[in-house]
């Protein structure tokens, strides 16, 4: 019988790169990929348990496939399958493995297990000093390429449970890292993304003992390199030799993903953040500095237990100080194994929408005004798709915006190209190409 299999992802970038050496494991082994679950023996779900609205949409899924499932072997991998371990096979008794992120390198293991007619299969251990590579990995994008520097994670936010799926913070060594980004650039990749849960948080285990400024400026000398990028940073560790890095080094995106989560120090103090808003305003200054402009984008957490209207009002205050490019904003969401779950003064869910709705509003206004500064300018573009039923093309600047643009050309995916800016809404750009 064929070896066949589909794999959907929830969740972050992370995700989606350990979903692309998950496949790419997998089509070492002999599995053939499909574009539909019922063309599927196997069945991968790659989870994201990072809020509980995602975790329901994974089980809602196991759902339908309670019956539609049958003769097919079904899989929870990733962060909710670390969470829950073994409970998921008493919830949903038609899946047959439950693997957490830290044990893909065990997977062709699993699978002999599986089709040896085991039907309980799990590799749930954290107990590892290693990071999560693994051999084979299948690149979705031809253009940008995911390189995972650190997993894990330290730092005890009292919302968080990555500490908890993910485990200790654990990096790769830098040689490894430049020699993954020189393979990548071989094969004609011109981006680079550097991933972890706290990326800046990285720290070379080699001899060479680089830390995350010195091997972000490295991979951004890689030959044929033309763009690096990063994600996630901690404030607590965001330093000032990131900014020089990329003040200095053109190759390397000026756009930083700096989460802050609430404006009010009195609650990140409560979110156990380990900085205040001061010294996260100090970060932000050390980017408003910079020779080049450098975007700035952040995630907001409303509703977080204890949250006054003062605190509220602080997060809008530090919005509309920042003026971020763009946020990602979200309700506080309880989470097992966190500290926030012994904390009282919970918000009512309808109190949370009234709140994340006034964020949104006010974030809305600050993106029209900015985006509208950049009317006239020229952006730089790597084109990434296009719009069939428009005709036209989108691609991202350094600043990481998105711009749409016209043109007859037959295909331009995957090049460089300059766009002049001629509108502007609140989430995009739409420009003409210039010769």
């Amino acid at each position: 019988m064929e070896k066949t299999f589909y794999i959907e992802t929830f969740g972050c970038q992370m995700n989606a790169h350990d979903s692309e050496k998950v496949v790419g494991t997998l089509l070492h082994e002999g599995f053939a990929q499909v574009e539909a679950p019922d063309q599927a023996n196997y069945i991968f779900f790659n989870t994201c348990s990072i809020r509980d609205k995602a975790e329901q949409k994974v089980f809602n899924r196991l759902q339908h496939f309670k019956n539609s499932g049958k003769g097919k072997i079904l899989a929870v991998i990733g962060c909710v399958a670390q969470q829950e371990g073994e409970k998921i096979f008493d919830r949903a008794p038609h899946v047959s493995l439950v693997a957490g992120s830290a044990s893909y390198t065990k997977l062709p293991e699993m699978l002999v297990q599986l089709e040896a007619g085991n039907r309980r299969v799990t590799g749930l251990s954290l107990e590892t000093d290693q990071t999560f590579d693994t051999p084979f990995t299948s690149r979705d994008n031809p253009y940008r390429g995911w390189i995972t520097i650190i997993e894990g994670c330290d730092k005890s936010c009292a919302y968080c449970v990555v500490p908890f799926t993910r485990g200790p913070e654990r990096s790769r060594t830098s040689a490894s890292v430049i020699e993954e980004a020189s393979r990548l650039a071989g094969l004609g990749y011109s981006e680079i993304q550097l991933l972890g849960q706290n990326v800046n948080s990285y720290r070379d285990p080699s001899p060479a003992g680089w830390d995350f400024a010195t091997l972000l400026d490295q991979v951004g000398r890689v030959a044929g390199i033309r763009r690096v990028r990063f994600t996630t940073s901690h404030p607590r560790d965001f330093v000032k030799p990131i900014v020089d890095a990329i003040e200095a080094n053109p190759n390397l995106c000026n756009h930083v993903h700096l989460p802050v989560q609430s404006g009010s120090s009195r609650v990140l103090e409560a979110m156990q953040r380990l900085y205040t808003r001061e010294e996260y305003m100090d970060r932000i200054e050390w980017m408003r500095g910079a020779r080049r402009p450098i975007a700035i984008t952040s995630d907001i957490i409303v509703g977080f237990p204890g949250e006054t209207e003062k605190d509220l009002e602080a997060t809008l205050d530090l919005l509309d100080e920042v003026k971020y490019d763009s946020i990602f904003s979200f309700k506080y969401s309880r989470r097992p194994n966190t500290a926030a779950l012994a904390l009282g003064d919970q918000i009512s869910e309808e109190e949370k929408t009234r709140r994340i709705v006034i964020v949104q509003e006010r974030q809305r206004a600050i993106q029209m005004r900015q985006n509208a500064e950049l009317l006239g300018e020229v952006e730089e573009l790597l084109v990434e798709g296009r719009y069939e039923s428009t005709g036209q093309w989108v691609g991202r600047t350094t600043r990481n915006r998105n711009l749409t643009f016209s043109s007859s050309a037959s295909d331009l995916l995957g090049t460089y190209v300059n766009v002049r800016v001629t509108r502007s809404g609140p989430n995009a750009l739409m420009g003409e190409l210039v010769n």
